[in-house]
């Protein structure tokens, strides 16, 4: 997976799905010139945090968020609005655009990734992979008991790469359906052998539900897993570096 420079003018297909890999590290300069393009509920919401580190990255994540989808809609990004789902999902509200615009974020440990399609659903999520976690033990508490079985079987660095590849493949799903609230993790199952295609095994209670949707991994770098849900088909997967 090679990220790429974007082009001047950014088209996005019905067939593709577009992600974006920033940096939440900026510098200054960088971080006052998006600074304006952010509303005043989004510059409340940044001196809520503790450190200059957390409000400095919260910043750049709506920044960069409102930049990328501005040039997506063809509009200022301090004009985008956003609106919400039941459950916190974020969209453009219809005022900021009439195109059936689909994103999604997820950030940790100063990396940030965005997904965006056209007309279909999608999440993505990242992770740092912690050094001191005990796999086992959440999988226990929070994944189903075919991949308890899966995580089990293996050791080592397979064991640690396994637990977030699922977690990774879960959370993306759970974000694309705009459920993270209301779906149990056990409730559902993914793929997770190394080497195995990444799939949604099956939900409960709902047997087709694992066909209507596609799972794919990313590589945003040494030290992090991530994944990517999409309903459909990701078609053809185009991944972008934000400059540095």
């Amino acid at each position: 997976m090679k990220w790429c420079a974007p082009p001047e003018t950014l088209r996005l297909r019905d067939d593709e799905t577009h992600v974006w890999r920033v940096s939440l590290d900026q510098p200054a300069y960088r971080i006052q010139a998006l600074y304006p393009t952010l509303v005043d509920e989004e510059r409340e919401r940044a001196g809520h945090f503790h450190t200059r580190t957390d409000r400095e990255r919260f910043l750049v994540r709506r920044g960069l968020l409102r930049a990328i989808l501005g040039r997506y809609v063809h509009s200022d990004p301090a004009q985008l609005r956003f609106c919400y789902g039941p459950h916190g999902k974020p969209a453009l509200s219809p005022e900021s655009t009439t195109a059936p615009l689909r994103f999604n974020l997820a950030h940790t440990n100063g990396v940030a990734l965005y997904a965006i399609t056209s007309g279909r659903e999608l999440g993505v999520d990242i992770e740092y992979i912690s050094a001191d976690l005990t796999e086992e033990d959440i999988a226990k508490q929070f994944f189903s008991q075919p991949e308890t079985d899966v995580l089990r079987s293996l050791t080592g660095q397979k064991r640690k790469d396994a637990f977030f590849t699922c977690w990774t493949r879960k959370e993306a799903y759970l974000k694309a359906r705009g459920k993270e609230l209301t779906l149990a993790l056990h409730q559902f199952a993914v793929s997770l052998l190394p080497g195995a295609p990444a799939v949604l095994t099956y939900l409960q209670g709902d047997p087709r539900e694992a066909a209507r949707w596609s799972l794919q991994d990313l590589h945003p770098g040494p030290g992090y897993k991530a994944a990517l849900a999409v309903e459909g088909v990701v078609g053809r997967l185009r991944c972008w570096q934000w400059p540095e």
